[in-house]
């Protein structure tokens, strides 16, 4: 009886694959986020993939480049953005910074505690900024880092005949 045995590099990869959930189903990240209770509107359109680890509630969420995004003020999206999600909650952020005062503060949660308030909780470490839920409900364009921020412009599309310029200010 020939004795066969199972390569040992191989076992953390496969626990890594029956751990680890990846975009289950074709779901997008803005899906699994209204399945807990957040808008989708909080990740960007532009992203690569996420990782939901089942047991820990980490997810973490490949953006195609760091970019910067407009809600109540400028926000910044580092790469990689993660963070422990549980329903109504995405705690101990990173990559995520908003301005405010025109100091780059890092996000460290995110809180819908009463749906029906229409108000989103931001935990930027010196305060909580309550901002309305309606800022987030669609999944923001994302552009590149520096590009659009400030009231300088941004060509969205070039053509010919179409040259779309978007100024934030």
């Amino acid at each position: 009886m020939p004795n066969i045995h199972f390569p040992l590099f191989l076992l953390p990869v496969i626990i890594s694959l029956l751990l680890f959930n990846t975009a289950a189903a074709g779901e997008s990240v803005h899906d699994l986020l209204r399945q807990h209770g957040l808008p989708a509107g909080l990740i960007p359109k532009e992203i690569n993939s996420y990782i939901l680890d089942p047991t820990t509630g980490l997810l973490e969420v490949r953006l195609n480049r760091p970019c910067y995004t407009k809600y109540d003020g400028p926000a910044f999206f580092d790469r990689v953005v993660r963070g422990n999600l549980s329903y109504g909650a995405l705690r101990g952020v990173e990559g995520l910074k908003q301005e405010e005062l025109f100091l780059w503060l890092p996000v460290r949660g995110i809180l819908v505690t009463d749906p029906s308030s229409g108000v989103i909780l931001f935990d930027i470490g010196v305060a909580h900024k309550r901002l309305s839920l309606s800022l987030f409900e669609v999944p923001p364009e994302c552009l590149p880092e520096g590009d659009g921020v400030g009231g300088r412009p941004v060509i969205l599309s070039e053509g010919e005949e179409d040259k779309k310029l978007r100024f934030w200010n």
